[in-house]
């Protein structure tokens, strides 16, 4: 059973939070190419991807509950720790920073695309760097858990 609830823990990982952290990155070529309805499905897609991602967190605890007792692994393990940690904060930056930002983008490039007037365009075009921050400080955090996961150390 520790097999397969491994093999899950890993699937959901690349499958779920690896779209978590590439949609926005679609987003914002969709910000520079003034599409508001896609800027809005990519983040309702962010959104739903990253409280998928919560599935990932299920399945590794799973894991770490079946895992041999002489790998002495806890949730206090320090890499196991820590790990947590910067999902968590990944978690958060992507939901309450990268998809509201890419919201209030939508709204501005389509409230832009019925006034036909610029200045709205420009809002959207004025969150486009805290798109950027905000995915790209999730995905380093992401990849951080990665490497704390393969190195153990």
């Amino acid at each position: 059973m520790e097999t397969v609830m491994s093999i899950l823990h890993v699937v959901a990982a690349v499958f779920i939070v690896g779209p978590m952290a590439i949609l926005p990155m679609s987003a914002m070529r969709a910000v520079r190419a003034g599409n508001g309805s896609q800027v809005a499905a990519l983040a309702k897609s962010t959104n739903l991807f990253s409280l998928l991602s919560l599935l990932v967190v299920v399945f590794g605890f799973g894991v770490l509950g079946m895992a041999d007792e002489k790998y002495n692994l806890s949730v206090t393990t320090p890499w196991v720790l820590w790990s947590i940690i910067l999902y968590v904060i990944a978690l958060a930056v992507s939901l309450f920073l990268v998809v509201p930002t890419m919201r209030k983008a939508a709204e501005a490039l389509e409230t832009s695309a019925n006034a036909s007037a610029g200045a709205s365009g420009g809002a959207a075009a004025a969150r486009y760097p805290a798109i950027a921050a905000g995915s790209g400080v999730a995905t380093l955090l992401l990849i951080a858990v990665v490497v704390l996961m393969v190195w153990k150390p």
